[in-house]
C-alpha cells in the first residue's frame, strides 16, 4: 500500500521491538469487523468505504504536506497506483463480493489466508524462502483459522464471478504488500503515503456510491459515527501504519503471519461487544493459531 523503501535491518533490534509491533497489528487489524458492525447497518458499503477513506485521507492530509519531503507529481502517481491496488481493489473486491451474497463467512476466510498469499510470493520475487518451521507454523495457523471460521462457512447462490473477485482482491493485496517490501526507490514516510493512499480511495468509493444512487452524505446517526472513528482511528490508522513499518523492518512472510491471529481476535471482538457466541471448538482454534504464528515467527 505504500512506496515506502525497505530499510536494511538493524543489526542489534530490541527484542521487544516484534512482539509490541504484532499486538499493534493484530489489534489494528481485527478492530475493523468492529467499525464495519456499527456503520454498515446505516449505509451501504461504497458510501460506507467512501466516507472512512476520505476522513483518513483529510485528516493526514495537513501532516503529508508540512511534514517529510516535498511531495513531487511523480512520487505521487506511483502512490496513488498503490492505492488503487491496496485500498481500492482490495477493499472495494470484497465489499462487492458481500453485495452480490458471497456468504461473509467465506469472505472473511479467504481474506484471512492474505498471509499464505504473501509467504508464497515472497519466494519468487523477494527471494524470501520459508523454513521448514514457518511451513509447520503457517499450516497450524491454517488450520486455527478453518476451526475458527467452520460455525459461519456456506458457499451461498452468488454468481461465480464473484468468488472470483473474492480470491483477486486477496491476491492484489498480498501483491501489493510483496512489492512495497522489494521497493528500495522512494523513503516516503509512512504518514504522506499513507495519505495519497486514503484520498485515491475515497476518489474512486465516491464515483461509485454516486454511481448506483447513494449519493455522498453520510447518515446522520450514532452508529454510523462510531463506526467512523474506529475506522479511521484504529482499523486504517493503527492497522496500515504498523503493517507497513513492520514490513520495512522484517521479512513479510513473518510479519504477514500475526495477521493470523486476526480472526480468533475478531471473534473475541465480537463476544464482548456484540455478545456473538463463543464456542470451545473456536477457543482451540485461537489456540492452534497462536501456535501456529508462533512457531512461524521464532
Amino acid at each position: 500500500m505504500t512506496d515506502l523503501a525497505a530499510a536494511p535491518v538493524p543489526a542489534r533490534q530490541n527484542p521487544l521491538l516484534w512482539p509490541i509491533l504484532a499486538g499493534l497489528l493484530i489489534l489494528g487489524w481485527s478492530s475493523g469487523f468492529v467499525g464495519i458492525r456499527y456503520a454498515n447497518a446505516e449505509a451501504s458499503v461504497a458510501l460506507l468505504l467512501f466516507w472512512r477513506t476520505l476522513l483518513a485521507g483529510v485528516t493526514l492530509l495537513p501532516f503529508a504536506l508540512t511534514i517529510g519531503p516535498r511531495l513531487r507529481p511523480r512520487a505521487v502517481l506511483g502512490q496513488a497506483a498503490f492505492g488503487v491496488l491496496s485500498v481500492f481493489l482490495y477493499l472495494g473486491g470484497f465489499a462487492l463480493a458481500i453485495e452480490q451474497r458471497v456468504p461473509t463467512g467465506l469472505v472473511a476466510l479467504i481474506a484471512d489466508l492474505l498471509p499464505l498469499a504473501i509467504a508464497v510470493l515472497s519466494w519468487p520475487v523477494l527471494g524470501e524462502r520459508l523454513s521448514r518451521a514457518q511451513k509447520v507454523g503457517t499450516g497450524l495457523a491454517v488450520g486455527g483459522v478453518l476451526m475458527v471460521s467452520a460455525d459461519s462457512l456456506s458457499l451461498g447462490q452468488a454468481p461465480a464471478w464473484a468468488y472470483g473477485i473474492t480470491v483477486a482482491s486477496m491476491l492484489v493485496f498480498a501483491l501489493a504488500s510483496v512489492l512495497h517490501r522489494g521497493n528500495r526507490d522512494s523513503a516516503m514516510p509512512v504518514h504522506q503515503s499513507l495519505c495519497i493512499h486514503c484520498l485515491t480511495g475515497a476518489a474512486l468509493f465516491g464515483l461509485c456510491s454516486w454511481g448506483i444512487g447513494d449519493g455522498l452524505m453520510p447518515p446522520l446517526s450514532r452508529n454510523f459515527a462510531i463506526g467512523m472513528v474506529w475506522l479511521v482511528f484504529v482499523g486504517t490508522f493503527l492497522a496500515y501504519s504498523v503493517y507497513y513499518t513492520s514490513l520495512r523492518l522484517f521479512p513479510a512472510a513473518k510479519v504477514s503471519a500475526a495477521i493470523y491471529l486476526s480472526p480468533p481476535v475478531t471473534m473475541l471482538w465480537a463476544h464482548g461487544l456484540f455478545g456473538d457466541p463463543l464456542t470451545p471448538v473456536m477457543l482451540v482454534g485461537l489456540g492452534l493459531t497462536l501456535a501456529g504464528v508462533w512457531i512461524a515467527a521464532r
